[in-house]
């Protein structure tokens, strides 16, 4: 269900209709910011009054006694200027929920036109560990397409991978000159980070060794088989470092197209931006200058192309340098046209830090100089800061590897269990233990970072992030672990367990209202690329839930009230599971 929807169409329904309007207007529905007014506020009136020649108060009160007969209303009372302010009937509430409950989508209807969507997320680099920098793209990523699969989109997640350039040019020959081969086989991702570092230092001080490097880089674009299967042994290494990874991470993906996959079309791309007048030569290199471009002089072009403020930069988007090489924008381009024609993408989302805004404003203008007719968008996000307030690092000033950091993870989130288990707050078996500092830590961990607008700075605080009370996922996970255990002791199927639900309490009518919004919640978050409004409902769920708890005996109540109230519980926790899910994090059944 989504009540927003639901609401809206009576609501315009009532005012055409208390109005004598021959269209529907729009009621300007919001939530309202006290409770003690109501759950919602039509504004509707404040809008029509202008045209139609009447103070708000006069059309206020029509529109509230149309509202009255709706049996979605308890109340509708005119307040203010000429707001109409709504209580929703507890009886239709509890029937929604109620159908809700006994569906497995939990009420999210599905949207009426689903789309093929590429989500583009991770892209870590080859022969390198991933670092903290990559935290929020990979788990932002992965939200967003558990996010649009839910309200029913295809969704096909791309890892695009940096496994192609100027840096294997310089690890083959490297390896060559300083390569462990046992140091290999221990640890190839920190092998050859050590000899990467060499042979950068080396090129930038002898050109005869750069020059050697970019011939090998030559022969291997060229097909060499020996660079061919060099390169190939980088690329197995760094997979496998990358797959634990995202298997601590629960992290999956449809495709992993790096950066080689679109090699042999690149040459193609440039020659078509030249023979359209889309790019030009400049010095040696090839560029597209937004600035001297009309795209209704461009055969095909989508006449928005451009945007003002891109039209008014002169910084050119170079496709091709002047030793011929390609570059990322080059690779880009290739791999749009590839989303939009071989895969059928109706719309290609980029999760790539803010930082990068300037290169998607120009790889999404070129695309639509060229024509291609399909949704683009950047998701960027900010960063994780350290407690100092700057970027994230170790005390020798490193990025803080993803790998290190899932450890500490896992490491403090045990700490905490222990301590909690001696204070006797939680029951997690000695055999549990190992899962449970896993699921608990690194929950917390992406429950903290996909709480925030995903384009703000955060700081990364452990202390914080695994608290037990407050807006963090441990919280959540208990509230979900206490749902269940109501259903044990009562030797009850929580999964199948349906009933009327019928909330009559002030606690219970407040739990039900929190829960109705999740279909909205849900379509929000996927419309807008932010997780955080679906960690902002889970809260508010957990939150209200335990004051139900508190106040409203489950177990023990009798008759239709009880089974009431545990099917209020049976959606409180499948919501927390479900949008804790949304999120890419595990519950415990026990806690």
């Amino acid at each position: 269900m989504r009540l927003n929807a639901v609401l809206e169409d009576l609501a315009a329904e009532a005012m055409q209709q208390a109005l004598g309007l021959e269209e529907r207007p729009a009621p300007l529905l919001r939530p309202t910011t006290d409770p003690a007014r109501g759950d919602y506020q039509i504004n509707g009136a404040m809008a029509l009054a202008k045209r139609l020649g009447k103070k708000p108060r006069e059309l206020a009160g029509p529109i509230a006694e149309a509202m009255r007969r709706c049996e979605a209303i308890a109340t509708a009372e005119v307040a203010g200027p000429g707001f109409v302010n709504l209580t929703l009937a507890p009886t239709w509430l509890g029937a929604q929920l109620s159908q809700a409950l006994a569906e497995p989508s939990l009420g999210v209807e599905p949207v009426a036109s689903p789309q093929t969507i590429v989500v583009d997320f991770s892209s870590p680099n080859i022969a390198k560990q991933m670092h903290v920098g990559h935290l929020r793209s990979t788990i932002l990523g992965w939200s967003i397409v558990k996010l649009l699969r839910a309200v029913g989109h295809r969704v096909i997640g791309d890892n695009h991978l940096g496994d192609w350039g100027t840096q294997f040019g310089l690890l083959i020959v490297g390896m060559r000159t300083w390569g462990d081969e046992a140091a290999l086989q221990r640890d190839p991702i920190a092998e050859l980070e050590r000899v990467y570092k060499l042979a950068s230092a080396k090129a930038k001080e002898d050109e005869e060794f750069a020059q050697s490097a970019r011939d090998e880089l030559a022969k291997l674009q060229s097909g060499d088989p020996a660079n061919r299967a060099q390169w190939e042994a980088f690329v197995r290494a760094t997979r496998a470092t990358l797959d634990a990874v995202y298997e601590r991470l629960g992290v999956e993906f449809d495709e992993w197209l790096g950066e080689s996959a679109y090699h042999d079309a690149l040459p193609g791309v440039v020659e078509t931006l030249l023979a359209r007048g889309i790019a030009r030569e400049d010095q040696g290199a090839v560029a597209v200058f937004f600035g001297e471009l009309d795209p209704s002089t461009i055969e095909g072009a989508l006449p928005d192309a451009i945007p003002k403020k891109l039209a008014k930069s002169e910084t050119p988007f170079i496709v091709r340098k002047r030793d011929g090489a390609f570059l990322y924008s080059t690779t880009d381009i290739a791999t749009a046209l590839y989303r939009k024609n071989t895969l059928k993408a109706d719309c290609s989302v980029y999760v790539v830090g803010a930082p990068q805004a300037l290169h998607f404003q120009q790889l999404f203008a070129t695309v639509r100089l060229l024509g291609v007719d399909m949704a683009l968008e950047h998701v960027s996000f900010g960063q994780v800061l350290g407690e100092d307030g700057k970027v994230l690092r170790t005390r020798a000033g490193k990025a803080v590897t993803l790998a290190s950091l899932l450890d500490e993870a896992e490491a403090k989130a045990r700490q905490v269990i222990e301590q909690q288990r001696q204070a006797g707050k939680l029951r997690i078996a000695d055999d549990d233990l190992d899962r449970a500092a896993r699921v608990i830590g690194i929950g917390a961990v992406k429950y903290a970072d996909l709480m925030q607008n995903r384009t703000t700075d955060y700081r990364f605080d452990f202390d914080k992030m695994l608290a037990f009370t407050g807006n963090a996922g441990p919280y959540l996970q208990f509230n979900y672990a206490r749902v269940r255990s109501i259903f044990d002791k009562g030797g009850l199927d929580f999964e199948q367990f349906v009933a009327p639900i019928l909330p009559e309490a002030p606690e219970e009518q407040s739990l039900a209202r929190e829960l109705a919004r999740f279909g909205d919640r849900v379509h929000l978050a996927a419309e807008r690329y932010e997780p955080h409004h679906i960690a902002q409902h889970l809260y508010a769920v957990a939150s209200e839930f335990s004051r139900f708890f508190t106040n409203c005996p489950v177990l023990k109540a009798e008759g239709a009230t009880r089974d009431s109230r545990l099917a209020l519980t049976a959606l409180a926790g499948k919501q927390l599971r479900a949008g804790l899910d949304l999120l890419g994090i595990e519950t415990l059944e026990r806690m």
